[in-house]
Protein backbone atom coordinates (compact mmCIF):
# COMPACT_ATOMS: atom_id res chain seq x y z
CA UNK A 1 0.00 0.00 0.00
CA UNK A 2 2.86 2.39 0.81
CA UNK A 3 4.33 2.02 -2.68
CA UNK A 4 0.95 2.84 -4.22
CA UNK A 5 0.96 6.03 -2.17
CA UNK A 6 4.44 6.89 -3.48
CA UNK A 7 3.30 6.33 -7.07
CA UNK A 8 0.18 8.45 -6.52
CA UNK A 9 2.32 11.13 -4.83
CA UNK A 10 4.65 11.12 -7.84
CA UNK A 11 1.72 11.54 -10.22
CA UNK A 12 0.44 14.46 -8.14
CA UNK A 13 3.95 15.92 -8.40
CA UNK A 14 3.61 15.79 -12.19
CA UNK A 15 0.21 17.50 -11.92
CA UNK A 16 1.78 20.08 -9.61
CA UNK A 17 4.53 20.94 -12.12
CA UNK A 18 2.10 21.05 -15.05
CA UNK A 19 -0.28 23.30 -13.10
CA UNK A 20 2.62 25.53 -12.11
CA UNK A 21 3.50 26.00 -15.77
CA UNK A 22 -0.12 26.75 -16.68
CA UNK A 23 -0.50 29.17 -13.75
CA UNK A 24 1.68 31.72 -15.59
CA UNK A 25 3.43 32.88 -12.44
CA UNK A 26 0.28 32.37 -10.33
CA UNK A 27 -1.64 34.86 -12.48
CA UNK A 28 -4.19 32.22 -13.57
CA UNK A 29 -6.51 31.23 -10.68
CA UNK A 30 -7.56 27.72 -11.73
CA UNK A 31 -4.09 26.36 -12.53
CA UNK A 32 -2.78 28.07 -9.38
CA UNK A 33 -5.40 26.23 -7.32
CA UNK A 34 -4.49 23.01 -9.16
CA UNK A 35 -0.88 23.56 -8.17
CA UNK A 36 -1.75 24.05 -4.49
CA UNK A 37 -4.06 21.03 -4.30
CA UNK A 38 -1.59 18.80 -6.15
CA UNK A 39 1.28 19.93 -3.94
CA UNK A 40 -0.60 19.20 -0.71
CA UNK A 41 -1.76 15.79 -1.95
CA UNK A 42 1.70 14.87 -3.23
CA UNK A 43 3.48 15.72 0.01
CA UNK A 44 0.74 14.22 2.19
CA UNK A 45 0.85 10.89 0.35
CA UNK A 46 4.63 10.82 0.48
CA UNK A 47 4.57 11.58 4.21
CA UNK A 48 2.14 8.73 4.84
CA UNK A 49 4.20 6.32 2.75
CA UNK A 50 7.33 7.22 4.70
CA UNK A 51 5.79 5.69 7.82
CA UNK A 52 6.79 2.29 6.43
CA UNK A 53 9.38 2.94 3.70
CA UNK A 54 13.01 4.01 3.77
CA UNK A 55 13.20 7.73 3.04
CA UNK A 56 16.06 7.52 0.51
CA UNK A 57 14.42 4.97 -1.75
CA UNK A 58 10.89 6.37 -1.46
CA UNK A 59 12.06 9.93 -2.10
CA UNK A 60 14.12 8.85 -5.11
CA UNK A 61 11.15 6.98 -6.59
CA UNK A 62 8.85 9.95 -5.91
CA UNK A 63 11.20 12.44 -7.57
CA UNK A 64 11.93 10.00 -10.39
CA UNK A 65 8.23 9.68 -11.20
CA UNK A 66 7.95 13.46 -11.05
CA UNK A 67 10.98 14.05 -13.26
CA UNK A 68 10.11 11.43 -15.87
CA UNK A 69 6.42 12.33 -15.89
CA UNK A 70 7.02 16.06 -16.12
CA UNK A 71 9.66 15.75 -18.85
CA UNK A 72 7.41 13.42 -20.86
CA UNK A 73 4.37 15.65 -20.38
CA UNK A 74 6.40 18.66 -21.47
CA UNK A 75 7.51 16.94 -24.65
CA UNK A 76 4.04 15.60 -25.49
CA UNK A 77 1.64 18.32 -24.36
CA UNK A 78 3.73 21.48 -24.18
CA UNK A 79 5.75 21.05 -27.35
CA UNK A 80 9.09 21.08 -25.57
CA UNK A 81 12.13 19.91 -27.51
CA UNK A 82 12.49 16.17 -27.93
CA UNK A 83 15.92 14.81 -28.71
CA UNK A 84 17.58 11.41 -28.49
CA UNK A 85 19.71 12.64 -25.57
CA UNK A 86 16.61 13.80 -23.69
CA UNK A 87 14.83 10.49 -24.25
CA UNK A 88 17.92 8.50 -23.21
CA UNK A 89 18.18 10.63 -20.07
CA UNK A 90 14.56 9.91 -19.17
CA UNK A 91 15.21 6.19 -19.67
CA UNK A 92 18.26 6.42 -17.40
CA UNK A 93 16.18 8.06 -14.68
CA UNK A 94 13.67 5.23 -15.01
CA UNK A 95 16.47 2.67 -14.79
CA UNK A 96 17.76 4.32 -11.61
CA UNK A 97 14.31 4.27 -10.00
CA UNK A 98 13.83 0.61 -10.89
CA UNK A 99 17.32 -0.20 -9.60
CA UNK A 100 16.66 1.50 -6.27
CA UNK A 101 13.40 -0.35 -5.94
CA UNK A 102 15.04 -3.70 -6.69
CA UNK A 103 17.77 -2.96 -4.15
CA UNK A 104 15.17 -2.79 -1.40
CA UNK A 105 14.10 -0.04 0.85
CA UNK A 106 10.55 -1.08 1.64
CA UNK A 107 9.12 -3.13 4.46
Amino acid sequence: MAWLMVVAAGLFEVAMAYSLKLSDGFSQPLPSLGFAVSAVLSFALLALALKSLDVGTAYAVWTGIGAVGTATLGMILLGEDTSPIKIISVVLILAGVVGLNLAGGGH
